[in-house]
């Protein structure tokens, strides 16, 4: 198995040494300012420009994570705990910041390793906030976030 499956089926580590369970245990404080989990819980297939040790998954973990009963309940809970942090907080509610690509990151990676249904539904409760919050936020990240 690789790295980013085992981490997933709670398995194994991050690069760092926290687990799957420590990492959903994170609060908005650490959730805000640890820069090298999120491409733990929600990874590409393409390295990561913030984190260039980061892991990339290959055509056979998507099969795997896809395919794992572990691993779709703990992207679940990732989901829901990455909902809980955005609908929350405020901090990242301005027309740029460093949560938007995290928030890209995201929705790729649930359209990847779990389904469309996911995906489109963690963006459209992203978008509830923005509008409840009546803000506008920068049209690169809009148009991101729909290609995604």
């Amino acid at each position: 198995m690789s790295a980013i499956v085992d981490f997933l089926e709670g398995r194994g580590p991050d690069a760092a040494g926290r687990t799957i369970e420590a990492v959903l245990g994170f609060g908005p404080r650490p959730l805000e300012h640890h820069h090298d989990f999120i491409q733990w819980l929600f990874p590409l297939p393409e390295p990561s420009r913030a984190v260039p040790t980061a892991p990339i998954v290959s055509p056979g973990d998507i099969e795997t994570l896809r395919s794992s009963p572990a691993a779709q309940f703990n992207l679940a809970r990732a989901r829901t705990h990455m909902i809980w942090f955005y609908e929350t907080t405020d901090h990242w509610l301005k027309p740029e910041d460093h949560n938007h690509l995290r928030i890209t990151r995201i929705i790729r990676s649930l359209r990847l390793l779990v389904g469309d249904r996911e995906a489109d539904g963690f963006r459209r409760r992203i978008a509830d906030r923005i509008a409840q919050e009546k803000l506008v936020i920068n049209p690169e990240s809009l148009r991101r976030w729909s290609a995604a």
